[in-house]
């Protein structure tokens, strides 16, 4: 592993972003989210996922100039069509276009279809803070876990995550997928040539396998058997049925070469505090019920309660001082691209 500085990271990414014909704005909004999940601990959908946006952009299997098609279909409702653009370029301007519904109205639901991949979904909750607004974020993937008794990928991990903003303390984030561990991860330690977890994947026979690029090719196991398994066919009907995006084993995964677009689809919840009580309020007794969570009695050997976002926030604080690790895989995928596109990398 070595540690860069993330602000030179993230001028990296938009820079090599800009030479795939991203609009220097948009590709700071990418850059952005990428490096966020690395400072937050969650380097499996950060910078070493540039690599494989920056191929299929070349490739025009993603749109680097999207025009997106905005419908209000209800008061609170928006559907919106992403034109095949980056996740994260499509899911801002849904998210943002949203937050002015939920502040006009109370709540907003927006429907996104035509997407692609767009990072962490806790990266959204946190663009919901800025206005006090507490979210719910889906979004659908490639096919990556089975149904419950079956051997054989069908849903993808399907994250889930709930945003609440929290004044002057971390605010609470639960993002996590339906599987019992994100594809990412998998991904990564396919490409680290490391070995993955018990319990994590079967192989495309339906056998359990520690060999990362065996469970690749097979499926990553649901959190919680049948629960996950509930809870990814949630997902799939709000991020996919919905919107009307591709579903289940439609979704085009941008690892695999294949043609055509993704089809990626995401579903966002907003919800504005103040159409339900002052602000000041929910926050006092959100604090309240927080600080009796952290301090209700332990278990053996535990020095701490955490609620979720806590140590999400800690990293980011941490990181932001010391820089990221990046693996040496990453590193040597993003130092062809500063070679390519004569763009300089980081020290």
């Amino acid at each position: 592993m070595t540690v860069y500085q993330s602000e030179e990271i993230k001028k990296f990414i938009a820079d090599i972003l800009t030479k795939v014909n991203i609009d220097l704005e948009k590709a700071e909004i990418v850059a952005d989210s990428l490096v966020k999940a690395d400072l937050e601990g969650v380097s499996s959908h950060g910078v070493s996922r540039l690599p494989i946006y920056v191929k299929r952009l070349r490739e025009n299997r993603i749109n680097s100039q999207p025009k997106l098609k905005i419908e209000r279909s209800a008061p609170a409702v928006l559907m919106v069509d992403g034109d095949n653009g980056l996740g994260q370029i499509v899911a801002c301007k849904a998210f943002q276009e949203g937050m002015k519904i939920a502040k006009e109205n109370g709540l907003a639901a927006v429907a996104v279809y035509n997407s692609n991949h767009f990072g962490c979904a806790s990266y959204y909750c946190q663009l919901g803070f800025e206005k006090n607004l507490a979210s719910i974020i889906t979004t659908n993937s490639p096919s990556g876990i089975p149904p419950w008794g079956g051997k054989q990928a069908f849903f993808g991990t399907n994250p889930i995550a709930f945003g609440f903003p929290v004044k002057e303390a971390d605010d609470v984030i639960i993002d996590l997928s339906s599987s019992v561990v994100a594809r990412g991860k998998i991904i990564q330690a396919a490409k680290e040539g490391k070995s993955i977890p018990k319990g994590w994947a079967i192989d495309e026979h339906g056998h359990e396998t520690t060999n990362a690029k065996a469970a690749l090719k097979g499926a990553v196991l649901p959190a919680g058997g049948v629960k996950g398994y509930g809870i990814a066919l949630a997902v799939e009907i709000l991020s996919a049925l919905l919107p009307g995006a591709a579903y289940g084993p439609f979704v085009q995964n941008i690892y695999q070469e294949k043609d055509g677009p993704a089809k990626v689809g995401h579903f966002f919840i907003l919800i504005d505090i103040e159409s339900f009580q002052p602000w000041i309020q929910f926050d006092r007794v959100l604090k309240k019920m927080l600080n009796e969570i952290k301090n209700s009695p332990k278990a053996d050997g535990i020095q701490n309660i955490f609620y979720p976002g806590e140590r999400r926030a800690a990293s980011f604080r941490e990181k932001s001082v010391s820089g990221i690790e990046l693996a040496s895989e990453t590193v040597k995928e993003l130092v062809l691209l500063a070679t390519e596109y004569k763009v300089p990398f980081p020290q």
